[in-house]
């Protein structure tokens, strides 16, 4: 590589004093775009009107050798002052990019009470990027976005990235852009339209969806034919091939219950060569994320679809286990663990579970306090998705009054927490039941009113429908105005940047909070729910805000360095690299019924192939290229790891064409159990055609 051309990566090498220059009716959004040589060459422009309001900007080189620049861009300045600012990742300092691995929906949104501008990458020209830059070599240049809100700059570019911090990009030195055609473009969007300004993300997803998303649904992406095959695999997986590491037989004392297992991983495999060693304590939970009684109203519904007596049997051990966990005060534990030990065996440490008959009760240790399951508080989130599974279980399944009662237990105990604005703390003190000061005001809190109006539907106990009311019209107020998606994800998962020094703050250069989806899916639904109850159609329009807001993390499109299907699937955070992430199973059904409610086909798109993509990462012989890749990570796999799935893709942060990081466990509750519970709803809800609608083809 010595031997290239090489460029300073300082500012005059990738901005002279170039200006491309606009329509006038673009003149009031945008101040000036300017860009720079590559190679000591400018670029070839051209502007293409797709309609008024919309322009098509690509800037081309032909390279006649390959050439060594740290970085090319081209800079936008609005010609307003935005107050509102939008992008998919965080880049709180000048280091920092956008890497294209969050090129989900990707833009750069800013806007004011009274101007919009939108800046989308044309997928087009990142479909005909080099094949180098796809593929993941390190001086690759790849594409980049980034915001300095205090400057007023939104930025597209390339070079050379690196990953740091989990999961945060920077730019690196020493990208090498290969010799032939070089196409960059983009799109710019100006509106003051009130519906644009209200719901900023509305136009982009449209028109995503409408150029590049929606063809490739048509046309049988992500996934073509039946899911059917792929709930078999999951409960032959669970059940069989891996039964023996799966489920769990519990005896509590007094009753006899049983559940799949939180977590297992590739050494317990039947196949696997080795001594199995357990990858993390052996438990059970009924939490946000993992719920074995969702999971188990799959088993049951799909026991009662195929004449299996023994699943529908299992799915009532599952819930039995979830009215085991003891009420105190109405509130109760969301996690049953067994004791751990480890050993030595040929030198390697073995992690395995000392036996049920140690089982302790415990909460979720994803919170600020302690990673101890054993001591950590109750978690009202957790509280009020489970006591919403059983009444769904109550009024769809099987009518169990045990049910109904511990759920309004949980509900008469809920309404004494609630604050004078209307919010649910986030955790609570197990013995004091006093909130514990985190996140007391957070779009957690719209959990608790989807369960609450459920529980008024049921019960016709019209206090239940006020408090929801009351709760929802906080969040509308404090949270989604602001963009404030703070719950437990956002901080104490495995993405701890800003634990610290960010709850309740924007990161000034991006003019934007740290942000997780769960919280948005959680104020979707219950703002529909609460246009349901009430018939305010405020509540619907705002939830469609909210809905937008949440689909810019889901893939409209499919990237070429990301190999895997992936059209429809979802990120996790603006600080954070999933894609094809396990909660988009959970998010299937909501998203159709925004599109029913609305009348808008795009959603009814978006939630199947949600659903549908879902299956995408399956280990099985329906998924060639995932079998393939799996096998390349695992050669021991067989037939009966069939149904083996990981809950993500990509988290790293980086993929490769030819050696992807595939992952090494399942969560059962998180994956593959997971989306096969959210079909078999699907199917019942709204019948298995209308999962094959649109033209996706059978094959």
């Amino acid at each position: 590589m010595s031997n290239l051309p090489e460029r300073s990566s300082g500012e005059d090498a990738s901005h002279a004093a170039v200006s491309l220059m606009l329509a006038p009716e673009f003149a009031p959004f945008i101040r000036s775009i300017e860009y720079g040589e590559l190679g000591g060459e400018l670029p070839n422009t051209s502007i293409f009107y797709v309609e008024p309001g919309l322009a098509r900007i690509r800037l081309s080189f032909h390279l006649a050798e390959d050439i060594r620049q740290d970085d090319w861009r081209v800079t936008i300045r609005p010609a307003f002052a935005p107050t509102f600012h939008w992008s998919p990742h965080l880049t709180p300092t000048a280091d920092h990019v956008v890497d294209q691995h969050s090129f989900r929906s990707p833009a750069l949104i800013a806007g004011d009470s009274e101007r919009l501008l939108t800046i989308i990458p044309d997928p087009d020209a990142m479909l005909a990027m080099p094949e180098t830059s796809a593929s993941g070599a390190a001086d690759s240049p790849r594409w980049y976005m980034d915001l300095d809100a205090p400057r007023s700059e939104l930025t597209l570019g390339l070079s050379a990235t690196a990953v740091r911090e989990h999961v945060l990009y920077v730019r690196r030195p020493g990208a090498v852009f290969p010799a032939g055609e070089l196409e960059f473009g983009f799109y710019a969007r100006v509106s003051t339209e009130a519906d644009d300004l209200a719901n900023p993300w509305r136009e982009a997803l449209a028109f995503l969806w409408e150029g590049w998303g929606g063809k490739l649904y048509r046309s049988g992406e992500p996934l073509r034919g039946s899911l059917e095959p792929y709930a078999k695999y999951a409960y032959e997986w669970a059940f069989r091939g891996w039964q023996d590491a799966i489920w769990q037989s519990i005896d509590l004392g007094d009753r006899k219950v049983g559940a799949p297992v939180f977590i297992v991983n590739v050494t317990q495999s039947p196949n696997y060569p080795g001594e199995a060693s357990e990858r993390e304590f052996r438990s059970v939970w009924n939490q946000a994320w993992f719920s074995s009684l969702r999971s188990a109203q799959g088993l049951f519904r799909f026991g009662q679809r195929t004449g299996n007596k023994s699943y529908m049997e299992r799915a009532r051990q599952t819930k039995e286990l979830a009215l085991a966990a003891p009420q105190s005060g109405g509130f109760f534990p969301s996690v049953l663990a067994a004791e751990m030990e480890s050993v030595e065996e040929d030198g390697r440490k073995i992690n395995r579970a000392k036996g049920w008959h140690t089982y302790y009760w415990g909460n979720s240790n994803r919170n600020p306090f302690t990673g101890v399951v054993k001591d950590a508080p109750l978690h009202i989130l957790d509280m009020s998705w489970t006591a919403l599974q059983m009444l769904r279980w109550h009024e769809e399944l099987e009518p169990d009054g045990r049910l109904l009662d511990y759920a309004v237990r949980y509900g008469d105990a809920l309404l004494r927490l609630q604050d004078e604005r209307g919010f649910f703390p986030g955790w609570i003190d197990e013995k004091t039941h006093k909130p514990c000061g985190v996140l007391d005001d957070s779009p957690e809190t719209s959990m608790s009113v989807t369960f609450l109006l459920k529980l008024y539907r049921i019960t016709g106990n019209e206090m239940y429908h006020t408090a929801a009311l009351q709760a929802i019209d906080a969040v509308a107020q404090h949270v989604v105005p602001l963009g404030r998606w703070e719950d437990f994800e956002t901080y104490y998962s495995c993405c701890p940047f800003g634990r610290e020094e960010w709850i309740g703050r924007k990161i000034e250069r991006n003019n934007m909070y740290k942000q997780c989806n769960f919280s948005m899916f959680w104020t979707a639904e219950a703002l529909l729910d609460s246009y349901v109850t009430s018939g305010d159609s405020a509540y619907l329009q705002l939830g469609r805000r909210c809905l937008d807001e949440l689909l810019m993390t889901q893939a409209s499109w499919q990237p070429p360095y990301i190999f895997v299907p992936a059209v429809g699937g979802f990120g996790v955070m603006n600080a954070d690299g999933e894609w094809n992430d396990a909660r988009q199973s959970l998010f299937a059904e909501t998203i159709i019924r925004y599109g029913l409610e609305l009348g808008v086909e795009e959603y009814v798109e978006r939630g199947i192939a949600a659903l549908r993509v879902s299956f995408a990462l399956m280990y099985c012989p329906e998924n060639p290229a995932a079998k393939g890749r799996w096998e390349h990570a695992w050669p021991f796999f067989g037939e009966e790891d069939y149904g083996f799935m990981m809950e993500n893709y990509g988290h790293g942060g980086r993929t490769s064409a030819d050696d992807d990081y595939m992952g090494e466990f399942t969560i059962y509750d998180w994956g593959n159990g997971a989306a096969a519970e959210s079909y078999l709803r699907l199917v019942a809800h709204y019948g298995e055609a209308f999962l094959d609608r649109v033209g996706v083809e059978r094959g």
